[in-house]
């Protein structure tokens, strides 16, 4: 039985929800932008998330490299377990973002979702969509392989059907009854199911996923446009942390979800406020510009670079009135040049939120 009744509703916990509502509720005047705006800023936190995710689990992929990669996914050939962690990253997110209204959450699904996580995955091949049959406690290292000490033990092998199914009735249940709030009922739903540890490997990419499956099926609809990963990601000793006081206490009488429901609802509050940015500084930067150069970044952005022939082509304007917009779109830090001469080129500069944190990796996934 899960003792979700022991949840403290905190004057925190209440501004964190209402702040997150108040976003969700307003989304549908902020989603009004111009479609390949939003395509762009979805492509964009696409990236962000896929990097941050597989590097919470060991990748040392940058952003930069794993856009190049995604463009070339179709090849279907990756050389190493950071190029095949990401591609089965990328097309399951992809999946739950187009097709979440169709993916109820069951056991069936949730080991679909796993097995294509891990399908270009070589060394998981053999457990791949399948419950563990070792333990695998999570263990963090630093940057060098240096193991930093176990995070939480994991529920056992035998005891892991059992708990997966418990896990899944309970959230069907009460979602369906109504008596949590969704972000709460979520949170609870993600800090099981990483103490549970259901699966050899590939844990913690599958929570992401899934709690982005739920966000969306919650009516959370902003959820592809900016990336929970990255928020993750650079606040990795505090996610630990929040995972490890909060997991110790989930099979007592009275859990203290304290912990981990603070830390994802501060996330959750981040992701939003990453976006609010964003859309605001696309509006007003956006509207400044005149409408030929606005052509030019949209096509930028939208294909993630530009030549001076396909400004022409797009816009019919004269080659030496598009240098000029090329030149002052530049100096604005709106483009990237690259190479020069006829060989020059214009890639979209889309600016961080925050500096990469280090990277540590984890053990049994």
């Amino acid at each position: 039985m899960i003792a979700a009744n022991a949840v403290r509703i905190t004057p925190e916990i209440l501004k964190l929800i209402a702040s997150i509502d108040e976003f969700k509720g307003a989304w549908r005047a902020l989603g009004a932008l111009a479609p390949d705006r939003l395509s762009a800023l979805r492509r964009v936190a696409a990236i962000e998330s896929i990097g941050s995710s597989t590097r919470i689990e060991g990748s040392n992929l940058s952003d930069q490299e794993i856009e190049r990669l995604l463009s070339n996914l179709q090849i279907k050939s990756f050389s190493t377990r950071d190029e095949q962690e990401v591609a089965g990253y990328a097309e399951v997110t992809e999946l739950v973002f187009t097709s979440w209204q169709d993916i109820a959450l069951t056991e069936k699904h949730i080991k679909q979702l796993h097995r294509d996580l891990l399908t270009y995955s070589e060394k998981d091949a053999w457990h791949r969509g399948n419950y563990k049959t070792s333990t695998n406690s999570l263990v963090a290292f630093d940057e060098d392989g240096k193991q930093l000490g176990v995070v939480f033990e994991t529920s056992t092998p035998f005891d892991t059907p059992r708990l997966t199914t418990e896990l899944v009735t309970w959230f069907n249940e009460e979602r369906d009854a109504a008596r949590f709030h969704p972000l709460l009922l979520i949170g609870i739903w993600v800090v099981i199911f990483l103490e549970i540890h259901p699966f050899q490997d590939g844990n913690g990419s599958l929570s992401r996923v899934l709690t982005t499956l739920l966000l969306l099926q919650a009516g959370y609809a902003y959820v592809p446009y900016s990336s929970l990963e990255s928020v993750i990601e650079q606040s990795k000793e505090t996610y630990y942390l929040a995972l490890r006081q909060t997991r110790g206490t989930i099979r007592m009488e009275s859990p203290n979800w304290q912990p981990w429901l603070i830390f994802f609802l501060r996330a959750l509050a981040e992701q939003v406020r990453r976006l609010s940015r964003k859309v605001e500084r696309e509006k007003i930067v956006l509207a400044a510009l005149p409408e030929l150069s606005l052509h030019i970044v949209e096509f930028a952005r939208e294909h993630g670079r530009i030549t001076m022939g396909d400004a022409i082509r797009l816009t019919a304007g004269n080659r030496n009135t598009l240098k000029q917009h090329f030149r002052v779109l530049v100096e604005r830090g709106h483009l990237a040049q690259h190479g020069a001469g006829r060989g020059v080129w214009y890639e979209f500069a889309s600016s961080s939120d925050a500096p990469s944190s280090s990277h540590q990796e984890e053990q049994g996934g």
